[in-house]
């Protein structure tokens, strides 16, 4: 791999993870019709790294009120449902780690599994808020959807926001309930990651640090753009782009 291949990789990151099209589903089809090799856990965990980064610039002041009013019944409430909705991704990605890891060298399974969150995001059309609060009950059926994700080709913030959606959530609550979420979860995944491998990293220190850096600015930009995008309430549109590239690949 190239430091321009890394910075590819790390600019496809950062523009997908945040819109609902699967950011590791497309590091896996890019790479393969680049014919790129590279440690594929190893690299998406480090570039989900930069776009854990880009939620904690944007989502700083809510991050900061969460923290800092923790006396509060409802920001208590409310960092105990992330932590609810991430317990299914946290024991699937533990107890099944090796089996998903193969996933990433499958580049067939993750076109179907992209035309899976296309067919999911055209159906969220249908779904109607109605400015419900988050529960116990809704963060934990939001966190298997996001446990389904840790498959590349499911995009995680596109079953998470839907799975909102169709429990009545509005768009906005929704995203920003999807995304801090991903906070413990990536977190977690790039520890893990670490103590795994931190005596024989596989990626040399540029490559990682030109990825990681792109994922992060573009991430920055990919975040801000989709929160206003989910205002207007065309969640869908990406719903045709995943079915697309699913069918298309699955050929290649």
């Amino acid at each position: 791999m190239t430091i321009f291949e890394a910075i590819i990789l790390g600019i496809t990151q950062g523009l997908t993870e945040f819109l609902p099209i699967s950011s590791s589903g497309h590091l896996v089809i890019i790479q393969h019709l680049l014919k790129i090799q590279s440690n594929g856990n190893e690299f998406e965990v480090l570039v989900h790294v930069g776009t854990l980064c880009s939620i904690l610039v944007v989502f700083f002041h809510d991050l900061q009120t969460l923290t800092s009013g923790f006396k509060s019944k409802h920001n208590r409430l409310y960092m105990f449902y992330i932590l609810i909705a991430c317990v299914p991704a946290a024991l699937a990605g533990i107890l099944f780690k090796d089996y998903f890891e193969s996933f990433f060298d499958n580049h067939h399974l993750v076109s179907k599994a992209l035309t899976f969150t296309g067919l999911i995001l055209i159906i969220s059309y249908f779904f109607k808020p109605k400015n419900k609060k988050i529960t116990f009950f809704s963060a934990l059926i939001i966190g298997f959807c996001q446990a389904l994700a840790i498959i590349p080709g499911i995009s995680r913030s596109g079953m998470t926001i839907s799975c909102a959606l169709l429990l009545g959530i509005n768009a906005k609550e929704a995203a920003k309930f999807s995304f801090l979420m991903a906070i413990p979860i990536i977190g977690g995944a790039g520890f893990l990651t670490f103590l795994d491998s931190y005596d024989n990293f596989s990626i040399p220190a540029s490559l990682g640090f030109a990825a990681l850096i792109s994922s992060f600015f573009i991430g920055i930009y990919a975040l801000k753009w989709m929160i206003n995008w989910l205002g207007k309430g065309k969640l869908h549109y990406f719903g045709f782009y995943c079915l697309i590239v699913g069918i298309f690949t699955i050929f290649n």
